[in-house]
């Protein structure tokens, strides 16, 4: 077992930076980028890191130098022999070589494209440029840099002893989660906890513990690193990225408002099985069903990441009902801001009317809440999102108003177009 607060207290050692692997990422972003690989290569796209929690004043807590370190050596990494090979060899969701050769040789030759960060006010201005499968994969790494950049600038300022405690406190913590949760055998829960983790290190340890302590009720981890050394199954499908920015390149409100569609097409013709989950909120989950093709009836199922969890739970088996489909042989997958209490209460509400399962991120690998002095590890909400695309700027609506992002007069059009009417505004956590 690592000793996290000895690593912790020595964390120049050359052994831990921040991200080691360019597979030490989420795996629904190597489903996508070979999508995106096939359908879109040439797609000039632009990336920018947003922080929705203006009161962490990053470039306060962060030493500039540092971050272009950390980023930099990101930008040194290639595949290991052994990452192509698992790649390659492994079997995904059922299905051996899942990624295609033409992709993994790309993949094995592939660096990442130059970033440029400026400091702007208390916080950073970091943006990708370039085409759509290099700059993509940019997203997550900087996520877990910035995320744990500012964490370790808060453990900077502790002693040997005072990490000790405080690791000791944060394991408890999950350990108490673990217990409460292994009280229902027929849960089924991954980590997806990579994007807003306290650190790698922290990730793997959490992800270890849910394996102990629950058993076959931890169905694996959306970090193919982890989910590799670890020998766990690696679980994504696909994300709000997709969406937005097929429907950036659309070239009028016909061609937008099927820009969502022709996403899952793409994704239909090269996925089935439990890979075909609708993520169906970028652009408002009830207008999105509402005018959905008939063939998404017959998907697996759906995953909710925004609004109130329930209330979507309700609209999809309302629609799986209209579409003469079977609810409880649907899959529903629950994302967004969950704690074990959640978690417990979504599960006591749809199991046995759905097929209910839950990918659990921050507050699993990054709940150090009223552990630290002046709360200064409580996760905030940091986002890296695509911005434009072929120079248009993308826009994302979602179920919460507060997670909306884009230019205003893009933001109008889109409710338009999508029939986006009052929404429910929710507290934005993580």
């Amino acid at each position: 077992m690592t000793d996290i607060p000895n690593r912790v207290w020595n964390h120049k050692w050359k052994i831990d930076p921040i991200v080691r692997s360019l597979i030490d990422t989420d795996f629904y972003k190597l489903l996508m980028c070979q999508s995106v690989f096939r359908n879109n290569r040439d797609t000039q796209v632009t990336f920018s890191l947003i922080n929705r929690s203006k009161s962490v004043p990053l470039a306060n807590l962060i030493d500039e130098g540092e971050l272009r370190e950390q980023l930099d050596h990101i930008r040194s990494l290639s595949l290991s022999r052994g990452e192509s090979t698992w790649l390659r060899g492994n079997t995904f969701y059922g299905k051996r070589q899942m990624f295609r050769p033409d992709f993994v040789e790309w993949f094995e030759n592939v660096r990442l494209p130059a970033y440029h960060l400026e400091r702007v006010g208390d916080q950073y201005e970091l943006t990708f440029e370039g085409s759509w499968p290099e700059v993509m994969l940019w997203e997550i790494p900087a996520l877990a840099v910035l995320m744990e950049l500012r964490g370790r600038a808060v453990l900077n300022e502790m002693g040997r002893f005072e990490l000790q405690i405080l690791y000791a406190r944060a394991m408890t913590k999950l350990w108490e989660k673990v217990e409460k949760l292994r009280k229902v055998p027929e849960l089924r829960i991954a980590d997806f906890g990579t994007r807003r983790r306290h650190s790698f290190l922290w990730q793997d340890w959490c992800v270890q513990a849910m394996g102990e302590g629950l058993g076959s009720s931890f169905v694996g981890t959306s970090n193919c690193l982890i989910a590799k050394n670890r020998d766990l199954e690696a679980i994504g499908t696909n994300a709000h990225e997709l969406p937005m920015v097929y429907a950036a390149l659309a070239q009028d409100d016909a061609a937008l408002a099927r820009a969502p569609y022709d996403v899952l097409a793409d994704w239909h013709e090269e996925h089935e099985g439990n890979l075909r989950i609708i993520l169906p909120d970028t652009y408002g989950t009830e207008g999105f069903l509402k005018n959905a093709p008939d063939y998404l009836a017959g998907w697996t199922g759906i995953r909710i990441d925004s609004g109130d969890p329930a209330t979507g739970a309700e609209v999809a088996i309302r629609w799986w009902q209209d579409r003469g489909e079977d609810p409880t042989k649907k899959l529903v997958i629950f994302s967004d801001g969950l704690d074990e209490t959640k978690i417990l209460e979504l599960y006591n509400q749809f199991a046995g009317r759905v097929r209910v399962s839950f990918g659990w991120g921050t507050l699993l690998t990054n709940d150090f809440r009223g552990l630290a002095p002046d709360d200064g590890l409580a996760p905030f909400s940091l986002v890296c999102k695509a911005i434009k695309a072929n120079g248009r700027p993308t826009v994302k609506l979602s179920d919460n108003p507060n997670k909306a992002m884009g230019p205003a007069s893009e933001i109008a059009r889109y409710k338009r177009v999508f029939g986006v009417g009052d929404q429910k505004a929710m507290d934005v956590v993580v």
